[in-house]
């Protein structure tokens, strides 16, 4: 129990402070130090603390009095503080000589910028800001993020209408975007990938040039239209085979020369901005509000789109201009014919930039045939950019080599390197001869056929193709798209361009047991039936009735790319479908 409470301040002070001192020296009877003096002195800075509360406005922490800084050296002084928290009686509320407990204080949180100004003396210079990049709003990232930021957000759906969202910078081009979704999405990168701008209310469709901005695009479309990402095996197949893209009656400058017109001077003469190709042949074009179609002799030159009024002259007083190409681009029309009445399945248009979703700027067009229509969308490509879409080829060759911030590694075979080889020698040759390489075909055909009737024979099938994964084993493939209509299967084709060699491979609508191979040819699209045959108790795939057989549908794919066999050419790209 204790019993300090009956006891004076001065009292504690004092034997506090002796009781201190004795400990802190063994020659405590010499010190001459005034006990009196000192108890008096800390008295007085006591009782003028407490006169001055009011004036000063000190702080106080539950009641507890924080004493300036100089006296936390005395002893004396922490032993009178303890003294006086723990017994000293509260004092009353209306006792203005007593420190009042708990007392809640208002505290400015906002200085007077006016009485600041008026105490600071004119003389002064002020202080300049050492770090003013990080308190100007300008060049703040956190005090403006949406004035510096210059990033965007693009969103980009797939074909089976799965979508993702990505943040791009200003400047990104629709090359860089295609690259960095076929990193995300672990997809081979052949350079065949490309952003569609799609408008499902106009029909509409196109792909980006590689040196499009993509944000750019985004700003002048509509809010119901997006980017699709597909593949587009035809983007620059006019590079490889000119002549297949621009007949010779349709080149004025081919048909005036009356002869044979090599690649590359054909190439020339539209990259060459000082040259005048011209592009000629009719086409029907849409009335303005009605349904209606006019077959109109019609002229495509660097400075636009022309048709003659007065039958297939190419006076300057009979032309009238349709559209420029400058400020404008060429769609693809994706629904049938019926929609706009039109006269054939070739449909396309020009699109002002400056329209989004209405239909009576549209410059609504369509050709005879897919040939023609696909000249006139080339050459309106190759006179609007010119030499940018040869450096936007010829940038993948030159990246084979260099890495790329989304670069992944290219595996896609050359179509030049899938060649008929012969390993009967000692070493292998090339079979160059057309009739050699169907009979080697066929021989190799009938290799297979033997091997799998030998193991069958022994009891021991294939261990790496067994019966059961036989018939199951090319639905992992890139190019089998299962039971999808015929309609379905064009439509795929159309969209991934018209190539030779382009493919894939669907379940047959009217037989259950077999499959279809569909196949692009000339820009024309044929369907070759694959029946299954069994022979010995193993079932076999067929394209020829028999005559090369089987065991699965890889094998048959694998053969095909190889050797054209009875096929019109040779399987070369697979029509495939990413999911990202």
């Amino acid at each position: 129990m204790e019993h300090t409470s009956s006891r004076r301040p001065e009292e504690l002070i004092v034997s506090g402070y002796q009781r201190s001192a004795n400990q802190a020296s063994p020659h405590h009877h010499d010190d001459d130090v005034d006990l009196e003096q000192l108890v008096n002195d800390m008295n007085s800075s006591v009782e003028s603390l407490q006169s001055t509360q009011e004036d000063t406005a000190l702080l106080l922490n539950n009641g507890h009095v924080h004493a300036p800084h100089h006296h936390h050296g005395h002893p004396a002084y922490l032993g009178q503080s303890q003294v006086h928290r723990r017994h000293t009686p509260a004092p009353p509320l209306s006792s203005p000589s007593r420190l009042k407990q708990s007392q809640p204080m208002h505290i400015q949180a906002v200085r007077c910028l006016k009485e600041e100004q008026q105490l600071r003396p004119a003389s002064l210079p002020a202080i300049p800001n050492p770090f003013p990049e990080l308190c100007s709003p300008a060049g703040s990232p956190v005090l403006s993020p949406l004035q510096t930021s210059d990033s965007h957000i693009v969103k980009v759906w797939s074909e089976d209408g799965a979508g993702k969202v990505v943040e791009i910078p200003a400047d990104m081009t629709a090359r860089d975007v295609c690259q960095l979704l076929v990193y995300k999405s672990h997809c081979v990168d052949d350079n065949t990938w490309t952003l569609v701008e799609h408008h499902p209310i106009l029909s509409l469709e196109r792909c980006l040039e590689d040196h499009e901005l993509v944000v750019q695009v985004q700003a002048s479309m509509s809010s119901d239209s997006k980017f699709l990402f597909r593949k587009n095996y035809a983007k620059y197949e006019f590079f490889r085979n000119p002549l297949n893209f621009f007949p010779e009656h349709m080149v004025a400058w081919c048909h005036e020369s009356d002869g044979s017109i090599p690649q590359a001077q054909l190439l020339q003469n539209f990259l060459n901005s000082s040259s005048c190709p011209e592009i000629q042949g009719f086409l029907y074009v849409k009335e303005p509000g009605r349904k209606s179609w006019k077959k109109l002799y019609m002229l495509l030159r660097r400075s636009g789109l022309y048709y003659s009024t007065k039958g297939t002259s190419k006076e300057p007083r009979h032309l009238q201009l349709l559209s420029d190409l400058e400020d404008s681009n060429i769609f693809t029309i994706i629904t049938g014919r019926k929609l706009h009445n039109a006269p054939t399945d070739y449909q396309f248009c020009i699109k002002p930039n400056k329209a989004r979703s209405d239909c009576k700027e549209l410059k609504m067009l369509c050709a005879e045939d897919e040939q023609s229509r696909t000249c006139w969308m080339t050459a309106f490509r190759l006179l609007k950019f010119g030499i940018v879409l040869y450096q936007n080829y010829n940038v993948p060759q030159q990246r084979k080599s260099a890495n790329s911030s989304f670069s992944a590694p290219v595996r896609s075979v050359s179509e030049n390197s899938l060649v008929a080889m012969d390993f009967s020698g000692r070493t292998g040759r090339v079979i160059d001869n057309p009739v050699e390489a169907q009979s080697a075909a066929l021989e190799e055909g009938q290799t297979w056929r033997k091997r799998t009737h030998r193991m069958n024979v022994l009891g021991s099938p294939s261990p790496l193709h067994p019966p059961s994964l036989s018939s199951v084993i090319h639905r992992t493939q890139l190019w089998f798209h299962g039971r999808i209509m015929r309609e379905e299967a064009h439509k795929m084709i159309i969209q991934q361009g018209q190539v030779d060699g382009l493919f894939l491979v669907r379940d047959s609508q009217s037989n259950p047991k077999a499959f279809v191979l569909t196949l692009c040819h000339h820009q024309k699209i044929k369907h070759f039936q694959i029946l299954p045959c069994e022979e010995d108790g193993q079932v076999f795939f067929s394209l020829d009735d028999g005559a090369t057989k089987f065991t699965d549908l890889i094998h048959l794919v694998e053969f095909y790319q190889l050797n054209r066999g009875v096929l019109p050419c040779k399987l070369k790209h697979p029509c495939t479908a990413v999911a990202l």
